[in-house]
């Protein structure tokens, strides 16, 4: 939940992965790390540098280790064994977390997010609606302020 998470600018994150600010601000900005513009300065979940960190270890399977915590990718979040409509749910909460509360998102915005996880984002966006997960709002969608995600 966005509450527990923590964020680190782009020059604390390179910092504590001893890597150049510049490179760590072209990642971002590519797309290969998950992150938020607030202002001029980006703002880089720990989830996204776990995820990050774990597509590009030349380790396979398992948890990783980052920061003395153990964390699990996106793939290993997804073959837990969940069944049937509960695992379609627990995937579409993974991703609804990275949506902010009360912030509107274009249809565009909303794509990005979702194709980072699924290729096929209309269909996801749908299904977001249908959950009630979001809301489209004069053309904008936005995180449904009455759900509740379980996890």
């Amino acid at each position: 939940m966005i509450k527990d998470t923590e964020f680190f600018t782009t020059t604390e994150l390179a910092q504590k992965l001893k890597m150049n600010v510049q490179v760590l601000t072209r990642k971002v900005q590519a797309g290969e790390i998950e992150a938020y513009k607030i202002g001029k300065e980006w703002r880089i979940p720990e989830p996204a540098v776990s995820a990050w960190l774990a597509s590009n270890s030349n380790q396979r399977g398992g948890m990783r280790r980052v920061e003395g915590r153990e964390h699990e990718s996106a793939t290993e979040i997804a073959d837990r064994p969940i069944t049937g409509r509960d695992r379609r749910k627990h995937l579409l909460e993974y991703i609804l977390a990275q949506f902010e509360p009360q912030r509107r998102y274009s249809e565009q915005e909303v794509n990005a997010i979702i194709s980072r996880h699924d290729s096929d984002f209309d269909k996801v966006r749908r299904q977001f609606v249908e959950e009630r997960m979001l809301e489209r709002v004069n053309g904008h969608y936005r995180r449904r302020l009455d759900y509740k995600l379980t996890g």
